[in-house]
This record gives C-alpha cells, structure tokens and sequence, in this order.
C-alpha cells in the first residue's frame, strides 16, 4: 500500500463514529483502492480493513466511515491506498488481501459522551497559499502557522475537540488578472497541494476539522461579481469544494447501516458535542440579491436555524457564518451581513423574543480578529456575542483589519422596540492569528495566538 497522497483528514467525529478523508492516485487504468485499519490505542490487534474505491470523477479520493466505535477513546490508525492485481476485485474481497500496509500511524480521540465536560476548538479562516499557474510560491509561509496550532493542541487543556475553518481555506481567484483558475483540474490542484503541506496534513491527521466555504473558494464577492461566464466556473469550484471540503462533513447523512450518502443537497450543517452544539451555515452559494427578498441564507436555511435556536436544548450555541454578523465594516458593506439588514434583524429578534442565551456567531473573512458584544438598548436579558478569527496567513496585497475598519459609534439596528448596540470586548488583532477557544461551566475563554503561538490576547465571556 502507498500512503496518501492527500491526508488522511479526520473529518466528522461523535462519540462512535469517525469519517477519514483520504486520496490515492491513478495506476496505470488499473482499479483503485483505500483503505484503513484502527486499534484502541495500547491494543496490539488491528481490526479489519475498511475500503473505498477510488475512481477519477472524486479525483481519486473517498472518505471511509469507521462505526461502532468506543466513546472518549484513543486511537490509532493506518490508511493507504493500492491497486490490486485481479480487475474483478470489490470492496469486499480485498479485506482478503494480505497487504503491507503504510509504517506511518495517526491517531484520533472519540468524543466523550458526558454532557457537561469543558470543551475547546481550534478557529481560523483565510488561509493564502500563492498558487499561480500550478505553481506554489513560499508554501512554507503559509503552513507554518499549522505547526503552532498543533503545539497548541497537543498541550491543551481540556482537549481540543474540533478545528472550525470558517473560509477561505484555498484562494481560487488567487492573482486572478493574471492567470485565473477556472477549470476543474486547475481548482483540485490547488486543494491537493493546499492540504498536503506537512504541518497542516499534520494536524488534520488527529484533530477533527470542520469547514464551510466562502468567496474565494469561488471568486472574490461572489455573486455579487458574477457575470455571464461564471457559471462554469462556479460548477467546477463547488465540485472541488465538495470533494475536499464538505466531503466529511455532517452535510452528508449517514444510513442505517453506517454509509455515507453521497447525495449532498446542502451544504449548511449542524454538529453536537455534549451540551455544545454548532449551527454551520452557508451564507455563501445560497443568496438572493434580488431587491424584493434580499437573503445571505435561503428560506430553508433561515428556517432551520431559527427553529434551532428556539428548540435546542444547547447550553451554548455557535452559530458559523464565513462573513461576520457584526461589527459592520465602513467599506465593502455589500458582501456581508450589512447589506441583508432585514434577516439579520429576523434572527436578532428571534434570540431577543424567545430569550435564548448563549448564542455566539463565529465567523473571519476580514484579515483581523476581534470579540464582540451586542446589547439592547430596552431589554438587559438580551446579549449576543461574536468571535472573529482571521486571517490564518494574509496575502502582502491585501490589508489587515483594524478597529477603524468597523461601524462603532452608531447602533447596529434601530427598531420601534428600541436599538442594538455593539461594542468590542478586545482590541483588533491586525496580523496572522488563529483562535483557541475554551467552553467551561460559566465562561467562554477565547485566546488569540500569533504565527509562532504565542499569545496575543485573552477575553472572557461569562455564560448565562
């Protein structure tokens, strides 16, 4: 067996379920296999294999679900990918093979099925890696905040349980004047060389990493931007995306009898980690511009989320969306939340109305990270939260976030029954960054690390 060519990635994980993301490579027209082994770790007995076929229309990848698995456990685990010699063979009759499987053991840890533990996450978003023309320019820059998160990680406590990358994690229309990506091979390229970085591969070898999209897994602004052409484009980036982003996802519904249904219709997610529970949305591919029925999320969407909020029992909320909810930035109003005024209120009132505590929007997009508080100006049982973080690595073309950047004298939203107020609860982090954040009993701690890991700035936010 041969090891990887991209991953293996440990995508959704709950208390006995794990899906792994991994890529061979084509051999010679021949079939095409994956495949992985686990032990708890400490056991000396691997278990049976568990196989995918790979094929040229998932760009040679697949992700395997392993089942039945013990809850709050470690384990090890190998995967590979080969090619056997008899063309009739099925992923059923190669668990017969006597393979020698890759040296290289990862591992993973199930999720602890104790409601109350503290829980912690990794959050980051745009992530620049310069490739042009097929090209990677200093990939090392870009990977090298990686390496600081796994330090993070691996002295964390309480464990970290999940990496939440909110968008941008390629940059389609990177250098897009000069030699724009529009065809598929060009757009997995990027993907394979984006996640296959050492420090990164690293990292998403053990740590269960969540991902939704944002514009430049498409293009810059998208749709506002979108013209005539765009359609093929945006076909191949949303087939590349779903191959390597949203492939081992929760987006994708699991069957009775432990598959993956590959038919995915959405993209937005929800997740449950003890009384943690996470809204994942995709206020990218669902809008409506039009002036009759502005949205940043669809019908359906908006739907979901506000019967979430209203009915889940979740003692705390994050609720994802790749561009912020608020603070409104001064400039480039028209590609976030700003300039969808009446769904943001929808969901505003909804939290206010039915008092539901908690809630806290998570996001990046804007090349700087900051906490937020948002209050009502008529009602003190009403508190809102946001945590920014972004960008994990900055383009020098492009300008980092400042606290001038953002609207903050004035009231987010003025209604009859009086107005919401914003404030920061931190300064702006104006460089490459990634979030570290820890849910306890009574507070949200949420601790900002530069490049190299060191620490940027602490906030705390007290749960009610």
């Amino acid at each position: 067996m041969f090891q990887p060519t991209v991953g293996p990635i440990i995508g959704h994980t709950t208390t006995n379920h794990v899906r792994i993301f991994l890529r061979g490579d084509k051999h010679k027209g021949a079939l095409v296999f994956a495949g992985i082994r686990y032990r708890r770790r400490g056991e000396e007995r691997w278990s049976k294999g568990t196989f995918a076929k790979l094929d040229s229309l998932r760009d040679m990848s697949g992700v395997i679900a392993l089942n039945d698995l013990a809850a709050d456990t470690d384990h090890e685990y190998q995967a590979g990918w080969f090619s056997p010699m008899n063309p009739v063979h099925t992923v059923e009759t190669v668990q017969e093979l006597p393979l020698q499987w890759p040296l290289q053991i990862h591992r993973f840890r199930t999720r602890s099925s104790q409601q109350t533990l503290p829980r912690a996450y990794i959050v980051g978003s745009c992530r620049y890696l310069r490739i042009t023309a097929g090209i990677a320019a200093a990939p090392h820059v870009g990977d090298r905040i990686f390496a600081s998160i796994s330090n993070v990680v691996e002295q964390a406590e309480p464990p970290v349980s999940a990496m939440l990358m909110t968008g941008d994690q390629i940059y389609v229309d990177d250098l897009n004047f000069l030699a724009p990506d529009r065809e598929l091979g060009e757009i997995l390229h990027k993907y394979r060389v984006a996640f296959s970085q050492p420090n990164i591969a690293k990292l998403m070898s053990c740590l269960p990493t969540y991902m939704i999209l944002d514009d430049h897994e498409i293009e810059d602004n998208w749709p506002a931007n979108k013209n005539k052409s765009d359609d093929h484009l945006y076909a191949n980036a949303t087939k590349a995306y779903e191959l390597y982003q949203a492939s081992h996802s929760p987006a994708h519904e699991l069957s009775a009898s432990g598959k993956i249904n590959k038919k995915l219709d959405k993209y937005w997610y929800q997740f449950t980690e003890g009384d943690i529970e996470w809204f994942v949305t995709d206020s990218r591919t669902r809008r409506n511009l039009s002036a009759a029925d502005r949205r940043i999320l669809d019908v359906e969407q908006e739907y979901a989320l506000c019967k979430w909020l209203i009915h889940s029992p979740a003692r705390v909320k994050f609720v994802v969306t790749s561009v912020m909810f608020y603070p409104d930035c001064k400039r480039l109003g028209d590609d976030t939340w700003k300039a969808f005024p009446e769904q943001r209120l929808r969901l505003l009132e909804t939290i206010r109305t039915h008092r539901i505590k908690n809630v806290v929007f998570v996001s990046g997009d804007v090349h700087g990270s900051l906490t937020s508080r948002l209050t009502h100006s008529e009602d003190p049982d009403f508190e809102l939260h946001t945590i920014v973080s972004s960008p994990l690595c900055n383009s020098k073309m492009l300008p980092y976030a400042k606290a001038e950047t953002f609207i903050l004298d004035q009231p987010l939203a003025r209604t009859a029954a009086g107005d919401y107020r914003q404030q920061l609860t931190g300064k702006v982090i104006s460089q490459d960054n990634f979030a570290h954040v820890i849910v306890d009993t009574q507070h949200i701690h949420v601790r900002y690390h530069d490049r190299d890991g060191n620490l940027l700035q602490a906030t705390r936010i007290s749960l009610r």
